[in-house]
């Protein structure tokens, strides 16, 4: 049995924001657990779902640096495995049903900045079934942002990849990936994404059941693109612009219904999150809640019930200290549900 631990909220210190025409008066949210420490510095993390037992999921996190790594966390923030050295892995996402050797595989994704390389994991074991080197050709590489997305109707995994940084138009690549002699690799299917020029595009998320890519521009808004190829390059929507103190990173989206639900982005040098209607996110932020959070850099967020601790879901997300954060869905909620009611 889990330890089930207390979900509380600090008495002080207070807080007052500014959500569109609303102000708010607001407290840091304490998260339900705090992960064991990694050696170097945590940035980005992913949530691994077990489905046949919703409360034995794991968290999957890069630890970012030369001979850093890729950890695997219990729900109660115990490392359970790793896999090290890796040089200098940024972001990381995952996956499920990919087919290798005839069965299918869930799988772990993460950039290798150093070797401009993305390597793969399968799951839960973090054994290595692939690798490939990412932005070909360009000299602009260094690969930092990445997010899978499974096509509904083909069933085909695409990973798009960000890089430190690149041109005003084509800074992502989109790879399809596929099994090359036992091992998964990627290609190359297509360029877009526009870049503001302003700092560096890190944090990227994609929407697999509305089909929709997400970025953060840093330091200027997040963008909106369809993440099937065969959509086009179109960019979709811009928003957040003027919402954020200096850098917006990690993005996590957590669905309510279909097509309902919110949007999370981290207002990292604010140590907030902004919120975001998921069917409406060009409408503005709907709340801005405080977390204990440092400096957050990548989030992420799932609603499935993973037991008497998170039975509405989990909201991960990184922080300076070189760890990760859990929060119970519910205080998160009720906090959106707080600001969204306040009397203008």
């Amino acid at each position: 049995m889990k330890t089930i631990k207390n979900l509380l909220l600090v008495s002080a210190p207070f807080f007052i924001f500014s959500c569109g025409s609303h102000a708010h008066l607001g407290k840091k949210l304490k998260p339900t657990v705090i992960t064991e420490k990694v050696v170097f510095d945590t940035d980005d993390p992913a949530i691994w779902v077990n489905y046949e037992d919703a409360t034995k999921s794991i968290i999957i996190g890069t630890d970012k640096e030369t001979n850093g790594g890729l950890y695997a966390f219990d729900l109660n923030g115990k490392i359970i495995n790793k896999v090290t050295p890796l040089q200098r892995p940024n972001n990381v996402d995952i996956e499920y049903g990919f087919v290798l050797d005839g069965k299918k595989i869930d799988i772990a994704a993460t950039t290798e900045r150093e070797t401009n390389k993305v390597k793969i994991y399968s799951l839960p074991d973090l054994k290595e079934v692939g690798e490939f080197t990412v932005f070909d050709g360009e000299t602009e590489r260094f690969p930092m942002g990445i997010s899978l997305y499974k096509n509904p109707q083909s069933g085909d995994i695409f990973v798009i990849v960000g890089r430190k940084s690149g041109p005003l138009d084509g800074y992502l690549w989109q790879y399809r990936l596929s099994e090359n002699n036992g091992k998964i690799s990627g290609e190359v299917v297509r360029k877009f994404g526009k870049y503001s020029g302003l700092k560096e595009i890190e944090s990227i998320a994609v929407d697999d059941e509305l089909g929709l890519i997400y970025y953060s521009d840093e330091q200027f808004a997040v963008h909106q693109y369809y993440a099937d190829p065969a959509k086009g390059n179109e960019e979709l929507l811009v928003f957040g612009k003027g919402d954020f103190k200096s850098d917006l990173e990690g993005i996590s989206i957590y669905p309510t219904s279909g097509n309902t639900g919110y949007i999370l982005v981290s207002n990292q040098q604010a140590d907030t999150f902004n919120v975001y209607l998921r069917e409406n996110p060009g409408a503005g932020r709907i709340a801005e809640i405080p977390f204990f959070t440092k400096e957050s850099d990548g989030s992420e967020v799932t609603n499935v019930n993973l037991g008497p601790q998170f039975p509405k879901g989990v909201f991960v997300a990184m922080s300076n200290g070189k760890v990760f954060h859990f929060y119970d869905w519910r205080i998160i909620e009720e906090r959106i549900n707080i600001q969204r009611n306040s009397p203008k």
